[in-house]
């Protein structure tokens, strides 16, 4: 997943700087970060008072929560991330809680990688509609071992529109192997798109999860580098995480 991102070479000032920085902690206290280690911190969205509409029937086991309005107003005004896409990490939160309570999965680790990767949906000209669909959809560069990865297409071209190599897809960014082991459907309409940002969100939380409690350090640093295998890209949304903790407070 997102492994488009990484380049075949990291630069050793890179990697020294990343390994100057010691251990990530992962906690539930202060979400300021430190001079040589980052305090990832797991805010938790407000749940509306209003159900969910009835999901159309669908082998997901649940409708995702909905995040309260009034809190995703606020929080998006403090943090700058879009209503629709915040709308879309609380709620992934909300039903990764249901789903696996000790996971501890947290909306600013999904927001800090869709910031990250697709700027929630807007890179390269997209528009992340209401109905959570990025349009055009955001296609990464072909991974044909140039300046990424080297990944053979995986899907017959089919989320990517290439049959020669693999291209990462969506707000999330994933590669369409990965999609194929975790798609979801996250606005419960029948179907699990990458480019749906419901659907996206919750695949990620769930292949987060995949590593165990992130309220434990190793493991948030573990589930993280798993989306893309690079220190910096670790540091990047550590810290992009926290920023979002401290503006949303």
């Amino acid at each position: 997943m997102s492994r488009r991102a990484v380049p075949i070479l990291l630069s050793a000032l890179a990697l020294a700087f990343v390994g100057a920085l010691g251990w990530w902690v992962v906690s539930m206290g202060s979400p300021e970060p430190q001079p040589f280690e980052v305090a990832v911190t797991t805010p938790q969205p407000v749940v509306s008072s209003q159900a969910p509409a009835a999901p159309v029937p669908t082998p997901e086991p649940a409708a995702t929560p909905a995040p309260a309005q009034d809190w995703v107003a606020r929080v998006s005004a403090r943090t700058g991330i879009p209503p629709r896409a915040l709308t879309a990490y609380a709620g992934a939160q909300l039903r990764s809680r249901a789903e696996t309570p000790d996971c501890s999965v947290g909306w600013n680790t999904l927001a800090a990688i869709g910031g990250i990767e697709s700027a929630h949906g807007t890179s390269g000209g997209s528009v992340l509609g209401e109905d959570g669909w990025a349009r055009p959809v955001i296609l990464g560069p072909r991974l044909d071992g140039t300046s990424y990865a080297a990944i053979r297409d995986t899907d017959g071209g089919t989320l990517d529109g290439d049959d020669e190599w693999d291209r990462a897809v969506g707000p999330m960014q994933f590669i369409p192997s990965t999609w194929a082991d975790w798609a979801a459907d996250g606005n419960s309409d029948g179907r699990a798109d990458p480019d749906q940002i419901d659907d996206a969100a919750l695949a990620a939380a769930r292949y987060l999860c995949h590593s165990g409690d992130l309220s434990d350090p190793e493991n948030w640093r573990r589930a993280v580098y798993s989306f893309n295998h690079s220190d910096a890209y670790v540091l990047d949304i550590a810290n992009l995480a926290n920023v979002y903790t401290a503006r949303a407070r």
